[in-house]
Protein backbone atom coordinates (compact mmCIF):
# COMPACT_ATOMS: atom_id res chain seq x y z
CA UNK A 1 0.00 0.00 0.00
CA UNK A 2 1.35 3.66 -0.86
CA UNK A 3 2.33 5.72 1.76
CA UNK A 4 0.12 8.75 0.11
CA UNK A 5 -3.08 6.41 1.69
CA UNK A 6 -1.59 7.88 5.23
CA UNK A 7 -1.12 11.64 4.33
CA UNK A 8 -4.20 13.73 6.01
CA UNK A 9 -4.61 15.72 3.14
CA UNK A 10 -3.62 16.32 -0.69
CA UNK A 11 -2.48 19.36 -2.77
CA UNK A 12 -3.73 19.93 -6.13
CA UNK A 13 -1.09 18.34 -8.69
CA UNK A 14 1.88 20.09 -10.04
CA UNK A 15 3.27 18.77 -13.94
CA UNK A 16 0.52 15.73 -13.64
CA UNK A 17 2.45 15.10 -10.43
CA UNK A 18 0.33 14.21 -7.28
CA UNK A 19 1.10 16.20 -4.55
CA UNK A 20 0.37 15.42 -0.74
CA UNK A 21 1.52 17.08 2.50
CA UNK A 22 2.08 15.95 5.97
CA UNK A 23 3.69 17.11 9.13
CA UNK A 24 5.93 14.26 9.94
CA UNK A 25 9.37 16.18 8.33
CA UNK A 26 10.93 15.35 12.32
CA UNK A 27 13.63 17.82 13.54
CA UNK A 28 12.76 20.54 11.23
CA UNK A 29 12.07 24.17 12.57
CA UNK A 30 9.47 27.16 11.22
CA UNK A 31 12.20 29.60 13.40
CA UNK A 32 15.35 29.33 12.55
CA UNK A 33 15.76 33.27 13.31
CA UNK A 34 15.62 31.68 17.16
CA UNK A 35 19.58 31.23 16.71
CA UNK A 36 19.65 35.03 16.78
CA UNK A 37 17.53 35.78 19.23
CA UNK A 38 19.23 32.81 21.49
CA UNK A 39 23.19 35.56 20.98
CA UNK A 40 20.53 38.60 21.59
CA UNK A 41 19.87 37.42 25.00
CA UNK A 42 23.26 36.62 25.80
CA UNK A 43 24.46 39.78 24.70
CA UNK A 44 21.55 41.62 26.62
CA UNK A 45 21.99 39.36 29.98
CA UNK A 46 18.08 39.67 29.83
CA UNK A 47 17.01 36.44 31.10
CA UNK A 48 19.88 36.24 34.40
CA UNK A 49 18.56 39.67 35.34
CA UNK A 50 14.83 38.69 35.11
CA UNK A 51 16.01 35.46 37.00
CA UNK A 52 17.41 37.09 39.84
CA UNK A 53 14.53 38.71 40.88
CA UNK A 54 12.18 35.46 40.93
CA UNK A 55 12.32 34.07 44.42
CA UNK A 56 11.86 30.33 43.33
CA UNK A 57 9.55 28.72 46.37
CA UNK A 58 9.77 24.77 44.41
CA UNK A 59 11.33 21.82 45.87
CA UNK A 60 14.90 22.17 43.94
CA UNK A 61 13.95 18.10 44.27
CA UNK A 62 11.34 18.04 41.78
CA UNK A 63 12.37 21.12 39.39
CA UNK A 64 12.60 19.96 36.15
CA UNK A 65 12.64 23.36 33.91
CA UNK A 66 15.11 26.18 35.49
CA UNK A 67 13.66 29.90 36.34
CA UNK A 68 16.15 30.80 33.45
CA UNK A 69 14.94 27.93 30.92
CA UNK A 70 11.47 28.80 31.34
CA UNK A 71 11.89 33.08 30.73
CA UNK A 72 13.96 32.41 28.20
CA UNK A 73 11.50 29.93 26.35
CA UNK A 74 8.65 32.25 26.85
CA UNK A 75 9.93 35.91 25.47
CA UNK A 76 11.78 33.85 22.53
CA UNK A 77 8.23 32.59 21.67
CA UNK A 78 6.49 36.09 22.11
CA UNK A 79 9.34 37.47 20.19
CA UNK A 80 8.56 34.58 17.41
CA UNK A 81 4.90 35.70 17.24
CA UNK A 82 3.50 32.70 19.80
CA UNK A 83 2.42 34.93 22.49
CA UNK A 84 -0.43 32.09 23.63
CA UNK A 85 1.19 30.24 27.06
CA UNK A 86 -1.25 27.27 24.97
CA UNK A 87 1.49 27.24 22.31
CA UNK A 88 4.00 26.10 24.89
CA UNK A 89 2.39 22.52 24.75
CA UNK A 90 3.56 22.06 20.85
CA UNK A 91 6.74 24.19 20.45
CA UNK A 92 7.72 22.53 23.88
CA UNK A 93 9.18 19.46 21.36
CA UNK A 94 10.59 22.15 18.80
CA UNK A 95 14.15 21.38 18.08
CA UNK A 96 15.45 25.23 17.72
CA UNK A 97 13.31 26.10 20.93
CA UNK A 98 15.09 23.13 22.54
CA UNK A 99 18.70 24.16 21.66
CA UNK A 100 17.86 27.91 22.08
CA UNK A 101 17.13 26.89 25.79
CA UNK A 102 19.74 25.11 26.48
CA UNK A 103 18.49 21.58 25.73
CA UNK A 104 20.12 18.99 22.94
CA UNK A 105 17.74 19.45 20.34
CA UNK A 106 16.92 15.80 19.63
CA UNK A 107 17.78 13.42 22.56
CA UNK A 108 17.00 16.00 24.94
CA UNK A 109 14.07 16.46 27.44
CA UNK A 110 11.05 18.99 25.97
CA UNK A 111 10.33 22.45 27.57
CA UNK A 112 7.93 23.18 29.88
CA UNK A 113 4.17 22.98 29.06
CA UNK A 114 1.28 25.79 29.41
CA UNK A 115 0.62 24.43 32.49
CA UNK A 116 4.07 25.38 33.95
CA UNK A 117 4.14 28.40 32.04
CA UNK A 118 0.84 30.05 33.74
CA UNK A 119 2.19 28.50 36.75
CA UNK A 120 5.60 30.21 36.65
CA UNK A 121 3.55 33.60 35.55
CA UNK A 122 1.57 33.54 38.79
CA UNK A 123 4.65 32.35 40.77
CA UNK A 124 6.53 35.83 41.63
CA UNK A 125 4.64 37.83 44.69
CA UNK A 126 3.97 41.24 44.72
CA UNK A 127 7.62 42.19 45.86
CA UNK A 128 9.17 39.67 42.71
CA UNK A 129 6.86 41.56 40.45
CA UNK A 130 8.02 45.26 41.41
CA UNK A 131 11.60 43.38 41.56
CA UNK A 132 11.35 42.32 37.34
CA UNK A 133 9.82 46.20 36.63
CA UNK A 134 12.73 47.60 38.07
CA UNK A 135 15.12 45.60 36.23
CA UNK A 136 13.74 46.81 33.06
CA UNK A 137 15.25 50.11 34.41
CA UNK A 138 18.30 48.71 34.70
CA UNK A 139 18.74 46.98 31.64
CA UNK A 140 17.87 49.79 29.66
CA UNK A 141 20.30 51.92 31.65
CA UNK A 142 22.86 49.56 30.81
CA UNK A 143 22.02 49.19 27.55
CA UNK A 144 23.92 52.30 26.78
CA UNK A 145 27.85 52.35 26.46
CA UNK A 146 28.18 55.19 28.82
CA UNK A 147 26.26 57.63 30.70
CA UNK A 148 24.17 60.25 28.72
CA UNK A 149 24.26 63.98 29.29
CA UNK A 150 20.86 63.92 28.55
CA UNK A 151 17.85 61.99 27.88
CA UNK A 152 14.21 62.65 26.97
CA UNK A 153 11.72 60.28 27.94
CA UNK A 154 7.88 59.55 26.61
CA UNK A 155 5.14 58.89 29.02
CA UNK A 156 2.19 57.62 28.04
CA UNK A 157 -1.14 55.30 28.62
CA UNK A 158 -3.03 53.23 26.10
CA UNK A 159 -6.11 51.14 26.52
CA UNK A 160 -5.79 47.18 26.80
CA UNK A 161 -9.73 45.88 26.77
CA UNK A 162 -10.00 42.94 29.22
CA UNK A 163 -12.49 40.35 28.84
CA UNK A 164 -13.74 39.05 32.37
CA UNK A 165 -13.35 39.98 36.10
CA UNK A 166 -9.44 40.69 36.68
CA UNK A 167 -8.26 42.73 39.32
CA UNK A 168 -8.10 46.48 38.30
CA UNK A 169 -10.48 46.22 35.07
CA UNK A 170 -12.44 49.26 35.07
CA UNK A 171 -14.96 50.72 32.35
CA UNK A 172 -13.18 53.83 30.69
CA UNK A 173 -15.87 55.91 28.77
CA UNK A 174 -13.62 57.40 26.51
CA UNK A 175 -12.62 54.21 25.10
CA UNK A 176 -16.48 52.74 25.59
CA UNK A 177 -15.19 49.34 27.37
CA UNK A 178 -13.62 47.90 30.35
CA UNK A 179 -10.10 48.23 30.10
CA UNK A 180 -6.16 48.61 31.93
CA UNK A 181 -5.04 51.77 30.95
CA UNK A 182 -0.96 50.71 31.70
CA UNK A 183 1.35 53.72 31.64
CA UNK A 184 4.51 52.88 29.21
CA UNK A 185 7.73 55.14 28.98
CA UNK A 186 10.16 54.77 25.87
CA UNK A 187 13.41 56.76 24.88
CA UNK A 188 12.07 57.66 21.71
CA UNK A 189 15.69 58.53 19.97
CA UNK A 190 17.14 54.98 20.63
CA UNK A 191 13.25 53.02 20.33
CA UNK A 192 14.16 51.69 23.72
CA UNK A 193 11.61 50.32 26.40
CA UNK A 194 12.03 51.82 29.64
CA UNK A 195 9.69 50.50 31.97
CA UNK A 196 5.36 49.73 32.17
CA UNK A 197 3.36 49.67 34.61
CA UNK A 198 -0.32 47.67 34.24
CA UNK A 199 -2.67 50.07 36.39
CA UNK A 200 -6.27 50.39 36.25
CA UNK A 201 -8.40 51.58 33.32
CA UNK A 202 -9.18 55.32 34.08
CA UNK A 203 -6.93 58.51 33.53
CA UNK A 204 -3.76 58.62 36.53
CA UNK A 205 -3.97 61.08 38.76
CA UNK A 206 -1.62 63.51 39.63
CA UNK A 207 -0.25 61.99 42.44
CA UNK A 208 0.02 58.83 40.64
CA UNK A 209 2.04 60.60 37.92
CA UNK A 210 4.45 62.37 40.54
CA UNK A 211 4.72 58.97 42.34
CA UNK A 212 5.58 57.08 38.89
CA UNK A 213 8.01 59.98 38.28
CA UNK A 214 10.02 59.91 41.55
CA UNK A 215 10.52 56.28 41.83
CA UNK A 216 11.91 56.23 37.72
CA UNK A 217 14.09 59.16 38.43
CA UNK A 218 15.46 57.30 41.66
CA UNK A 219 16.16 54.27 39.92
CA UNK A 220 18.15 55.98 36.82
CA UNK A 221 19.82 58.01 39.01
CA UNK A 222 21.21 54.80 40.97
CA UNK A 223 23.27 54.28 37.12
CA UNK A 224 23.42 58.33 35.72
CA UNK A 225 23.75 60.60 38.58
CA UNK A 226 24.63 63.94 36.57
CA UNK A 227 22.36 62.94 33.33
CA UNK A 228 19.70 65.77 32.89
CA UNK A 229 16.28 63.87 32.27
CA UNK A 230 13.09 65.40 29.98
CA UNK A 231 9.83 64.05 30.61
CA UNK A 232 7.60 64.65 27.79
CA UNK A 233 3.46 63.57 27.33
CA UNK A 234 0.60 65.01 27.03
CA UNK A 235 -2.26 66.28 28.91
CA UNK A 236 -2.64 63.29 31.39
CA UNK A 237 0.22 64.02 32.72
CA UNK A 238 0.52 68.17 33.00
CA UNK A 239 -0.38 67.93 36.51
CA UNK A 240 -0.18 70.13 39.21
CA UNK A 241 1.39 67.15 41.60
CA UNK A 242 3.94 66.28 38.80
CA UNK A 243 4.98 69.53 37.73
CA UNK A 244 5.50 70.56 41.07
CA UNK A 245 7.84 67.79 41.71
CA UNK A 246 9.83 68.11 38.59
CA UNK A 247 10.28 71.43 39.97
CA UNK A 248 11.72 70.47 42.94
CA UNK A 249 14.20 68.34 41.71
CA UNK A 250 15.62 69.54 38.94
CA UNK A 251 13.91 67.54 36.57
CA UNK A 252 12.75 69.28 33.28
CA UNK A 253 9.41 68.63 31.58
CA UNK A 254 7.43 69.47 28.25
CA UNK A 255 3.39 68.53 28.98
CA UNK A 256 0.27 69.15 27.05
CA UNK A 257 -1.88 71.39 29.09
CA UNK A 258 -5.55 71.48 28.48
CA UNK A 259 -7.40 74.99 27.53
CA UNK A 260 -9.51 76.96 29.29
CA UNK A 261 -11.64 80.48 29.62
CA UNK A 262 -8.92 82.40 31.60
CA UNK A 263 -5.73 80.39 28.94
CA UNK A 264 -7.96 81.67 26.12
CA UNK A 265 -8.46 85.20 26.97
CA UNK A 266 -4.99 85.55 27.59
CA UNK A 267 -3.75 84.50 24.23
CA UNK A 268 -6.94 86.31 22.25
CA UNK A 269 -5.69 89.14 20.47
CA UNK A 270 -2.35 86.96 19.35
CA UNK A 271 -4.73 84.62 17.75
CA UNK A 272 -7.45 86.93 16.38
CA UNK A 273 -4.29 88.92 14.76
CA UNK A 274 -3.72 85.62 12.78
CA UNK A 275 -7.20 85.14 11.90
CA UNK A 276 -7.12 88.60 10.56
CA UNK A 277 -3.95 87.96 8.32
CA UNK A 278 -5.03 84.79 7.17
CA UNK A 279 -8.24 86.22 5.70
CA UNK A 280 -6.00 89.07 4.67
CA UNK A 281 -3.92 86.87 2.58
CA UNK A 282 -6.70 84.49 1.81
CA UNK A 283 -4.39 81.34 2.77
CA UNK A 284 -5.87 77.93 3.56
CA UNK A 285 -3.93 77.67 6.62
CA UNK A 286 -1.72 79.63 8.60
CA UNK A 287 0.06 78.88 12.09
CA UNK A 288 1.08 80.78 14.69
CA UNK A 289 2.40 80.50 17.84
CA UNK A 290 2.61 82.42 21.65
CA UNK A 291 3.47 82.28 25.17
CA UNK A 292 1.95 83.94 28.36
CA UNK A 293 2.94 83.39 31.69
CA UNK A 294 0.01 81.40 33.79
CA UNK A 295 -1.07 80.11 37.09
CA UNK A 296 -4.12 77.79 37.43
CA UNK A 297 -5.84 78.34 40.82
CA UNK A 298 -4.75 74.63 41.48
CA UNK A 299 -1.20 75.65 41.35
CA UNK A 300 1.58 76.99 43.35
CA UNK A 301 3.17 79.05 41.18
CA UNK A 302 2.94 80.11 37.90
CA UNK A 303 4.18 78.48 34.67
CA UNK A 304 5.45 79.35 31.32
CA UNK A 305 2.74 78.43 28.45
CA UNK A 306 3.21 77.86 24.70
CA UNK A 307 -0.09 78.54 22.41
CA UNK A 308 -0.28 76.87 18.83
CA UNK A 309 -2.54 78.71 16.87
CA UNK A 310 -4.15 77.39 13.53
CA UNK A 311 -6.77 79.33 11.15
CA UNK A 312 -7.89 77.85 8.61
CA UNK A 313 -10.87 77.93 6.40
CA UNK A 314 -12.69 75.55 8.09
CA UNK A 315 -11.92 77.67 11.71
CA UNK A 316 -9.89 77.77 13.80
CA UNK A 317 -7.50 75.91 16.66
CA UNK A 318 -5.71 76.14 20.01
CA UNK A 319 -3.29 73.94 21.73
CA UNK A 320 -1.17 74.78 24.91
CA UNK A 321 1.70 73.05 26.20
CA UNK A 322 3.33 73.71 29.67
CA UNK A 323 7.70 73.25 29.94
CA UNK A 324 10.48 74.16 31.95
CA UNK A 325 12.40 74.35 28.56
CA UNK A 326 13.58 77.70 27.31
CA UNK A 327 14.03 78.11 23.67
CA UNK A 328 11.94 79.85 21.01
CA UNK A 329 7.75 78.67 21.71
CA UNK A 330 7.79 77.41 17.83
CA UNK A 331 10.98 75.38 18.47
CA UNK A 332 9.75 73.60 21.21
CA UNK A 333 6.09 72.88 19.98
CA UNK A 334 7.32 71.74 16.56
CA UNK A 335 10.69 70.16 17.19
CA UNK A 336 10.35 68.92 20.63
CA UNK A 337 6.21 68.40 21.82
CA UNK A 338 5.15 67.06 18.74
CA UNK A 339 8.20 64.28 18.20
CA UNK A 340 6.56 62.32 21.06
CA UNK A 341 4.10 61.28 18.30
CA UNK A 342 7.02 58.56 17.47
CA UNK A 343 5.89 57.01 21.06
CA UNK A 344 2.64 56.36 19.87
CA UNK A 345 4.59 54.34 17.65
CA UNK A 346 6.37 52.68 19.85
CA UNK A 347 3.83 51.74 22.08
CA UNK A 348 1.91 50.15 18.49
CA UNK A 349 4.74 47.88 18.37
CA UNK A 350 4.82 47.05 21.87
CA UNK A 351 0.92 46.05 21.82
CA UNK A 352 0.56 44.64 18.28
CA UNK A 353 3.69 42.91 17.09
CA UNK A 354 5.05 42.27 20.22
CA UNK A 355 0.92 41.20 21.79
CA UNK A 356 1.44 42.62 25.21
CA UNK A 357 -2.42 43.67 25.33
CA UNK A 358 -2.75 39.99 26.14
CA UNK A 359 -3.09 40.44 29.87
CA UNK A 360 -5.50 37.75 30.15
CA UNK A 361 -4.53 36.29 33.88
CA UNK A 362 -7.13 37.10 37.13
CA UNK A 363 -4.52 38.79 38.98
CA UNK A 364 -3.06 41.94 38.57
CA UNK A 365 0.70 40.67 39.52
CA UNK A 366 0.67 37.95 37.27
CA UNK A 367 -0.46 40.45 34.17
CA UNK A 368 2.43 42.86 35.53
CA UNK A 369 4.51 39.63 34.90
CA UNK A 370 3.05 39.22 31.44
CA UNK A 371 3.82 42.94 30.55
CA UNK A 372 7.16 42.51 31.82
CA UNK A 373 7.81 39.30 29.23
CA UNK A 374 6.21 41.33 26.61
CA UNK A 375 8.86 44.09 26.95
CA UNK A 376 11.57 41.66 27.24
CA UNK A 377 10.64 40.04 23.88
CA UNK A 378 10.41 43.81 22.61
CA UNK A 379 14.16 43.59 23.67
CA UNK A 380 15.43 40.76 21.89
CA UNK A 381 13.96 42.20 19.10
CA UNK A 382 15.30 45.65 19.44
CA UNK A 383 18.74 44.00 20.15
CA UNK A 384 18.53 41.88 16.75
CA UNK A 385 17.51 45.27 14.89
CA UNK A 386 20.54 47.53 16.04
CA UNK A 387 22.70 44.35 15.04
CA UNK A 388 21.65 45.65 11.53
CA UNK A 389 24.14 47.43 9.65
CA UNK A 390 22.68 51.04 9.09
CA UNK A 391 22.35 50.94 5.53
CA UNK A 392 20.42 47.96 5.45
CA UNK A 393 16.75 48.62 4.38
CA UNK A 394 16.11 46.68 7.50
CA UNK A 395 18.09 48.71 10.33
CA UNK A 396 14.73 50.61 10.71
CA UNK A 397 12.04 47.51 9.83
CA UNK A 398 9.12 47.45 12.42
CA UNK A 399 9.48 44.01 14.35
CA UNK A 400 6.50 42.21 12.25
CA UNK A 401 8.84 42.73 9.15
CA UNK A 402 11.79 41.05 11.11
CA UNK A 403 10.13 38.82 11.98
CA UNK A 404 9.04 37.71 8.62
CA UNK A 405 12.68 38.13 7.30
CA UNK A 406 14.91 37.09 9.98
CA UNK A 407 12.69 34.57 11.88
CA UNK A 408 10.60 32.58 10.51
CA UNK A 409 13.31 30.73 8.56
CA UNK A 410 12.94 27.10 8.03
CA UNK A 411 15.97 25.13 9.52
CA UNK A 412 16.54 21.22 10.17
CA UNK A 413 18.20 20.08 13.14
CA UNK A 414 20.66 16.86 13.15
CA UNK A 415 22.20 16.00 16.20
CA UNK A 416 24.92 13.45 16.34
CA UNK A 417 27.14 12.08 19.01
CA UNK A 418 29.70 14.84 19.10
CA UNK A 419 27.90 17.70 16.88
CA UNK A 420 24.89 19.29 15.95
CA UNK A 421 23.98 20.77 13.00
CA UNK A 422 21.87 23.64 11.51
CA UNK A 423 20.91 22.77 7.96
CA UNK A 424 19.21 26.69 7.19
CA UNK A 425 16.85 27.01 4.01
CA UNK A 426 19.08 27.39 1.11
CA UNK A 427 17.03 29.51 -0.32
CA UNK A 428 16.78 32.21 2.29
CA UNK A 429 16.52 35.76 0.13
CA UNK A 430 18.82 37.00 3.79
CA UNK A 431 21.29 34.20 4.18
CA UNK A 432 23.92 36.89 3.88
CA UNK A 433 22.41 38.81 6.83
CA UNK A 434 21.74 36.58 9.03
CA UNK A 435 25.33 35.39 8.78
CA UNK A 436 26.45 38.93 10.06
CA UNK A 437 24.38 39.56 12.15
CA UNK A 438 24.82 36.25 14.19
CA UNK A 439 29.09 37.27 13.96
CA UNK A 440 28.22 40.71 15.46
CA UNK A 441 25.85 39.24 18.46
CA UNK A 442 28.45 36.54 18.79
CA UNK A 443 31.31 38.62 19.04
CA UNK A 444 29.03 41.44 21.37
CA UNK A 445 28.17 38.80 24.00
CA UNK A 446 30.04 37.94 27.50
Amino acid sequence: MSDDSFLPFDLPAICRKKVSANFDGGAISSDGGLLLLREADRRLGLTRMLAFCVQDRRDPSRISHAVEEILLFRMMAIACGHEDADDCDTLRDDPLFKLAAGRLPGSGAPLCSQPTMSRFENMPNRTGAARMTAMMVDLFCKSFAKQPDAITLDIDDTCDPVHGGQQLSLFNAHYDTHCFLPIHIYDVSSGKPVVMFLREGKTPSGKEVALVLKHLVRRIAKHWPTTRITFRGDSHYGRPEAMAWCEANGIEYIFGLAGNSVLHRQVYEAGDALKVLRAEQGADKLRGFTETHYAAASWTTGRRVIARFEATTQGFDVRYIVTTLTGEAQHLYENVYCQRGQAENLIKMHKVQMASHRTSCQSAIANQVRLVLHTGAYWLMLALRNAIPATNELAKAEFDTLRIKLLKIGARIIETASRIRIHLASACPNASLFRLIAGRLAAAGP
